[in-house]
């Protein structure tokens, strides 16, 4: 088993930045694939970005250019530096981890883009 918890979300103004956290413990392996997602009111979760076991990281075209993602191994946290938030960006924001067939969910951040 994996546990992820998530940190750092909050109320921000359009253009402002957040920064989110993700603490992994439990089964943690080096090569699990990572990644952020997010659901907003009345809508599906959908992938923000992800970084592959080789560290590739891949965004939603929303994002590209605004949003960072990136990991440590060896603390075991995956960090997401959103930059230039709009209010479209209003969600609640889950840490995610992947290996095989085998999925983990963290309990999710709010993250409120307004003015």
């Amino acid at each position: 088993q994996v546990q992820l918890v998530e940190s750092g979300g909050g109320w921000v103004q359009p253009g402002g930045s957040l920064r989110l956290s993700c603490a992994r413990s439990g089964n943690v392996w080096a090569y699990d694939v990572v990644g952020w997602y997010r659901q907003a009111p009345g809508k599906q979760r959908e992938p923000v970005a992800t970084m592959s076991s080789g560290g590739v990281p891949t965004y939603a075209d929303s994002v590209k250019g605004r949003f960072t993602i990136s990991a440590d191994n060896a603390k075991n946290t995956v960090t997401l530096q959103m930059n230039s938030l709009k209010p479209e960006d209003t969600a609640v924001y889950y840490c995610h981890s992947l290996r095989f067939d085998d999925q983990w969910w963290g309990q999710g951040t709010q993250v409120t883009v307004s003015s």
